[in-house]
């Protein structure tokens, strides 16, 4: 067993945990192989090595620190990187496990993928679908949602996953900004039980939408009341072309592979295009050598599809290293609490990687889940999405990893593609709270309002200095005295040791007597009292400038009377920031508002604090808890 935390700060909390030696010594990446990356942009090669090219590069990167095109010249196809190049030693082997909402599984070998690719590629190619033409895809956690995209990717059509959760109207909006003429959809899935007619929502989509959509359904219900009218049943599509074959089209390092949009939550939404050379090659290496993925792995992550990190860390990453991943369509309490906990055990997962929303969760509802259930398969363990808190973090280690699995506490964007920021579990230390160094290849500053860099104690805007291989087309980056920089919207700290602390959002930080902290820092600090699962914090503000803070915080099952618990934070927050920075309210809640991917919808507690008008609360999965805070808060005067 690795070395138990010890008892010097609230939960365990220390500067620096080892890896356990078991887990280096089997690790993909060692101390001599990521030195390796020390040469920019030379290192890329091991990156691209990763990837099977049908013409080589002529070069890694042309261009300069300033910027330049990845691996331009060469040629490959993203679909045969996933599944082809795989059939000779593994085509036996499950490429995909599936597990439905109403129990239903389904398995697919890599040899059954290969067929079912081709057969839905050779369809989309019968409807008039060519090389470049974007196709948006509509659907939840099934498995014709990979294999749509892997399709896509075969004949050269940039995919546009749009996630299921969104609204028609926000569904037409996507499909209008990147003009696609094609839609692949669902009739419906099931929602804790309930059905959700999926394509009403894309029929009222394609009526608003100015141009001709052709649609292909897939048919999830089983419903004979949904109509298809002039949809194509995926099923009758693949019947149509089966045991037909699809010559994957050569793509350029540099020709988009596909298209992603952000949630749209807090503004109008943003077209990021990934390419297909760079993004592969850096989603492979990360999958290999942040989340340590091997060809005998189960690996699970619990990221919807519809988002970046499904892309990428649920299809292309683990698929191009020949693991088999698991796609889960339920939620992680449905039908009981212990659900994720029993997926695990059944399937042997070795590697789990989540968000820390879940991870937060899991917490609340109790060590007791994980503790009723074999989770020794796990080796690793992962969290993405937003900053992992000292004390999630030391729950995930201790009752989940059984202080036996690394954590990787991974930092990246839609923007970024793959991972930037993380530990390599088998070379560095872990910071609980940290995110980690760069990775090699990656070289990142944090500046201040004027550009400067910062000191390692204090908090600035986290900046990328040099181009990656997995950065999208157009990225927005700007030009810097020496050359290039992508400034990021996230507030960070690097120490002494080259670690950095995500703190949040660049919106998600408040303004105390003339002190700016990043949420992240304080809702850690109140996470850390016992009794607290997760909080949030808001500022509320007052003809302009922020006067103070309010702390929205659900409990756990340890959770004592709130007069008690709300003294309690208070004393955390002034031990650990200082006195300044107490909330003027704690507000206890059942649940946070999150949106149908786990998201905190923090500018909806804005809105509730400030008298605010509530803006578009559809991608919330818990509506119902806009009410609930509101009454809460309705004795504030």
């Amino acid at each position: 067993m690795a070395d138990e935390s010890p008892a010097d700060g609230p939960r365990g909390e220390r500067s620096t945990v080892e890896p356990p030696k078991s887990f280096v010594d089997r690790a993909n990446v060692t101390a001599a192989s990521a030195a390796a990356f020390d040469d920019w942009p030379a290192c890329w090669e091991r990156a691209a090595a990763m990837v099977d090219w049908t013409e080589p590069y002529d070069a890694v990167f042309d261009g300069d620190r300033s910027g330049g095109r990845w691996f331009p010249g060469g040629r490959l196809n993203a679909s045969a990187n996933c599944v082809d190049t795989h059939l000779a030693e593994r085509k036996t082997q499950a490429a995909i496990k599936w597990i439905g909402k109403r129990g239903e599984r389904r398995t697919y070998t890599y040899l059954d993928l290969y067929h079912e690719v081709n057969e839905f590629a050779a369809g989309l190619r019968s409807l008039g679908i060519e090389e470049g033409d974007v196709v948006t895809l509509y659907m939840p956690s099934i498995p014709e949602l990979p294999v749509a995209m892997l399709a896509c990717a075969r004949i050269g059509a940039p995919h546009n996953v749009v996630f299921a959760g969104f609204s028609a109207a926000a569904l037409a909006e996507r499909m209008e900004r990147s003009e696609s003429e094609y839609l692949v959809t669902c009739d419906g899935y099931y929602r804790r039980g309930n059905a959700i007619y999926q394509k009403n929502k894309a029929d009222n989509a394609r009526i608003s939408v100015d141009h001709e959509v052709t649609d292909i359904v897939v048919e999830r219900l089983d419903d004979e009341s949904i109509k298809l009218g002039d949809a194509t049943a995926y099923d009758d599509l693949l019947s149509d072309h089966r045991g037909e074959e699809v010559e994957p089209v050569s793509r350029r390092a540099n020709d988009p592979l596909f298209l992603i949009y952000t949630s749209g939550t807090t503004g109008e939404p943003t077209e990021v295009r990934h390419t297909t050379g760079g993004y592969l090659a850096h989603a492979a290496w990360t999958s290999h050598a942040v989340l340590d993925l091997k060809p005998e792995d189960t690996y699970w992550c619990s990221a919807d599809i519809g988002w970046i990190t499904g892309h990428t860390y649920l299809v292309y990453g683990p698929l191009s290293l020949g693991t088999t991943t698991l796609l889960y369509e339920g939620a992680p309490d449905h039908p009981e609490k212990d659900r994720v906990w029993e997926l695990i055990e059944r399937n042997a997962v070795d590697v789990f990687y989540t968000a820390p929303t879940a991870i937060r969760a899991f917490m609340k509802w109790g060590t007791e889940h994980p503790d009723s259930h074999d989770l020794s398969s796990l080796r690793l363990l992962g969290s993405v999405g937003e900053p992992l808190n000292p004390s999630a973090w030391w729950w995930y280690h201790d009752h989940v990893g059984d202080r036996e699995c690394p954590i990787v506490d991974t930092w990246w964007q839609t923007e970024t593609g793959s991972i930037l920021l993380s530990t390599l579990p088998g070379v560095d230390a872990m910071k609980p709270g940290s995110a980690g160094p760069a990775l090699p290849g990656i070289d990142v500053t944090v500046v201040g309002p004027t550009g400067e860099p910062t000191g390692a104690a204090e908090g600035g805007r986290l900046t990328v200095e040099t181009p990656w291989p997995g950065m999208p087309l157009d990225l927005d980056a700007d030009a810097a005295d020496d050359g290039w920089q992508y400034v990021t919207e996230d507030v960070a700290r690097i120490d002494d040791d080259g670690y950095v602390t995500v703190l949040g959002r660049l919106d998600d930080t408040v303004t105390i007597a003339g002190h700016r902290l990043g949420t992240m820092e304080l809702e850690s600090a109140i996470a850390g009292v016992e009794g607290v699962a997760e909080a949030a914090i808001v500022d509320v503000r007052s003809g302009g400038p922020v006067d103070s803070v309010y702390a929205f915080v659900s409990t756990d099952e340890r959770h004592e009377d709130e007069a008690r618990l709300r003294r309690w934070i208070a004393d955390r927050v002034e031990s650990t920031i200082g006195e300044f920075a107490v909330p003027e309210r704690v507000v206890f809640t059942p649940e946070l508002p999150k949106t149908r991917s786990g998201k905190l919808l923090r500018r909806l507690l804005k809105d509730i604090a400030n008298d605010g008008e509530l803006g578009d609360t559809s991608a919330l999965r818990n509506p119902e808890i806009v009410g609930e805070i509101e009454s809460a808060l309705s004795d504030r005067e």
